[in-house]
């Protein structure tokens, strides 16, 4: 690796950080805590080569599912291998999400859904099947029940299994690497995060219990 962390971390693995860093910043509106493992345990030439691979992918299939269906999936891989970090950073992507879409609040909130990482998959599915079921989304569920097939190991047929696939392999490598260094939570993993009214009713509505 050509990175390593602490204070003798080399100009390139800082460089590299800072320009990562500072997509998150105009995507979301803060610098993601992962940029920093991510560049320390791959190295920085290896990690700027795999978001120029992954992100224009993942920014396809949000544009393609919209944040709902998307965020929804990768908080469901992310809880299935164990990350609460991006646990966290999708579910809260995905509540904002919801609740900006039909002014309710989502069953589980963001808290309730990151306890259940590192859960058997098809629990994960269960739990989340459940709380969809009582929503608009209800027909969501198929896609997490796919997710979990993938996960499992399931052959991908089709664009849209092309996509679950992608999913899976990059948060393979978000979710490992966000373990490892035991990444602190931060915001949302959306542009929604940015939408300080937005966050601000959600937090002030879920804090109530009304809606």
């Amino acid at each position: 690796m050509e990175a390593g962390a602490g204070p003798g971390r080399t100009r390139r693995a800082r460089l590299a950080t800072a320009l990562l860093e500072g997509i998150g910043r105009r995507l979301w509106g803060f610098p993601p805590n992962l940029m920093r493992p991510i560049v320390d345990q791959l190295g920085p030439g290896h990690a700027l080569s795999w978001f120029v691979s992954n992100m224009p992918r993942y920014e396809k299939t949000l544009s393609t599912y919209g944040p709902l269906r998307t965020h929804l999936l990768a908080m469901t891989v992310s809880l299935a291998n164990g990350c609460p970090y991006c646990s966290y950073g999708h579910a809260f992507a995905f509540e904002l999400a919801y609740f900006r879409t039909y002014d309710l609040l989502f069953p589980l909130d963001e808290d309730q859904i990151v306890a259940l990482h590192g859960r058997d998959p098809s629990l994960i599915e269960e739990r989340l099947r459940a709380a969809l079921a009582s929503t608009p989304l209800i027909d969501e569920a198929v896609w997490t029940e796919r997710m979990v097939a993938l996960i499992g190991g399931a052959e991908p047929a089709g664009a849209d299994d092309a996509r679950l696939a992608h999913l899976v392999s990059m948060f393979g490598v978000l979710n490992s690497c966000g373990i490892a260094a035991n990444t602190p939570r931060d915001q949302a993993h959306d542009p929604l995060n940015k939408d300080t009214g937005l966050k601000a009713r959600y937090v002030a509505v879920r804090s109530s219990g009304s809606a």
